[in-house]
């Protein structure tokens, strides 16, 4: 019993890594802040982390009933990852280590805050949502922010969400999630 938890374990850690590297494959993508209008800084990229990781843990909710356990056990794992993640970058960048600590608690406040803001959005319409990526992705640039672009980051967005949803279940929850292309900005 003990060695097949381990191994449970094990399989989700590895899946969560997999997971989390497909987010921040996606979140580098230099389109983003070429044409996408996200500001290439240090709260840029981690609110781009923060959306492409809220998208796959939208999708881990939404499986099978017979699989939320081990969805949730995964996304657990993934938060916790991404988490340790961000506390290991704050610390090379040379913040102290009595700061690290508050900082990361503000920055899991900020995605719970963010997840709260684009899960409402998208259950309303394109406006709503256009209005929780303007003040969460885009809340340094504020109304700097084109319309054509702030629309263009919500549809990529809602099809994100829909293309995850379709996803193989099994695949995702064994760490398998395929983000596509950036089509809406191609012609930007």
């Amino acid at each position: 019993m003990p060695f097949r938890r381990m191994q449970e374990r094990r399989r989700r850690e590895q899946g969560a890594h997999a997971l989390y590297t497909a987010i921040i494959e996606q979140s580098r993508l230099p389109i983003f802040y070429m044409k996408a209008a996200v500001p290439d800084t240090l709260d840029g990229r981690f609110d781009l982390i923060v959306l492409h990781a809220f998208m796959v843990m939208r999708r881990l909710g939404l499986v099978s009933e017979a699989r939320v356990g081990e969805a949730r056990a995964l996304s657990q794992a993934l938060f916790d990852l991404m988490f340790d993640d961000m506390d290991q970058n704050l610390r090379e960048l040379g913040v102290g280590d009595m700061s690290v600590g508050k900082k990361v608690k503000q920055m899991a406040q900020a995605f719970y805050g963010r997840v709260a803001a684009y899960e409402d959005g998208l259950n309303a319409d394109d406006a709503a949502l256009r209005e929780a990526l303007l003040r969460n992705l885009y809340g340094t640039l504020g109304a700097a922010v084109a319309p054509s672009v702030l629309a263009a980051m919500a549809a990529y967005l809602r099809r994100q969400v829909t293309e995850l949803v379709g996803q193989d279940e099994a695949a995702v929850l064994g760490g398998l999630a395929v983000f596509s292309g950036l089509e809406e900005f191609n012609d930007a």
